[in-house]
């Protein structure tokens, strides 16, 4: 097996989804985003968003979850390449953000990955910089979020 195949270069994963409670949106935001239009339903009515909604920082963290939920290989496939199994590391950063729709309360968001490429790390031998890029669609299947990320992948 190839690094390739057990990263699943190109396909995109489904992760799972998360749904975003009018309760959980509040309490989310109360502690990291305290905007009125993720903490007050009636001053959301009257902003510019139309109804209370998830802080974008919210539906990132819920991709999070899902995404630790599922491992790279999600589906059991033995590790069969030239060294010992690949080891996920810490991840260097995201970019790219897009919060493209609101997520308002009651919304359920579908996640997904895909591995686009990896390379050799020169600063960390032994070491790969994987490159993904991420979505997450709501209930009529617009997308609401994407960014690209990066983790690093122990191949020795």
């Amino acid at each position: 097996m190839t690094l390739d195949e057990w990263l699943e270069v190109g396909v995109t994963v489904p992760i799972g989804s998360h749904h975003f409670s009018a309760e959980a949106i509040k309490a989310f935001a109360q502690k990291y985003d305290p905007q009125t239009f993720h903490t007050d339903e009636h001053k959301a009515q009257e902003s510019v968003l139309g109804g209370l909604c998830a802080s974008g920082w919210h539906t990132a963290a819920a991709w999070m979850k899902c995404n630790i939920a599922t491992p790279i290989n999600r589906d059991g496939r033995r590790w069969t390449g030239p060294c010992p199994e690949p080891e996920m590391g810490p991840s260097p950063g995201f970019t790219n953000m897009k919060w493209l729709k609101p997520v308002y309360a009651g919304e359920t968001v579908s996640y997904t990955r895909r591995v686009v490429s990896h390379r050799t790390m020169a600063s960390r031998p032994g070491w790969r910089l994987v490159s993904l890029h991420s979505q997450g669609f709501d209930s009529k299947g617009d997308k609401v979020i994407e960014f690209d990320s990066a983790v690093l992948v122990k191949v020795e």
